[in-house]
């Protein structure tokens, strides 16, 4: 496992499973992204944190924790396999209200930000009916 870290964010590269992950962080607020290669080799300790958050939001994103102060806290798994990705998340227990399944996949289908989780969700639905 190979881990880059800098102010606001951590990326990490699983060897073993060939996946890159990435996890941006601002006040109380974090997100997981699966990133590319090419993202992560861009990366560096020198990088600052809005640089990092544009590269990294550029992936597909997998979890979300959102305390923005206008409402309680709430959790978003768009991708059970986040840990995968983002390792030192295995252990987490998401904070405040977690998105329903139905929820979660309600939002992915209607947001194009999202589009990128569609084909993920549409498979896990599908077994989820079986």
């Amino acid at each position: 496992m190979k881990i880059k870290e800098g102010t606001g964010w951590k990326a990490a590269y699983n060897e073993e499973k060939g996946l890159y992950g990435a996890e941006v962080i601002f006040q109380g607020s974090w997100e997981l992204y699966e990133i590319s290669a090419a993202v992560f080799n861009s990366l560096t300790k020198d990088t600052d944190s809005r640089g990092a958050e544009e590269l990294i939001q550029t992936g597909r994103r997998l979890y979300a924790h959102v305390n923005d102060r206008c409402g309680p806290p709430y959790t978003i798994v768009l991708d059970d396999d986040y840990a995968l990705y983002c390792p030192w998340m295995a252990k987490a227990e998401p904070a405040g209200k977690t998105w329903s399944e139905d929820m979660t996949d309600a939002a992915v289908e209607l947001f194009e930000s999202e589009k990128d989780n569609r084909d993920q969700r549409r498979k896990k639905r599908e077994q989820r009916k079986k």
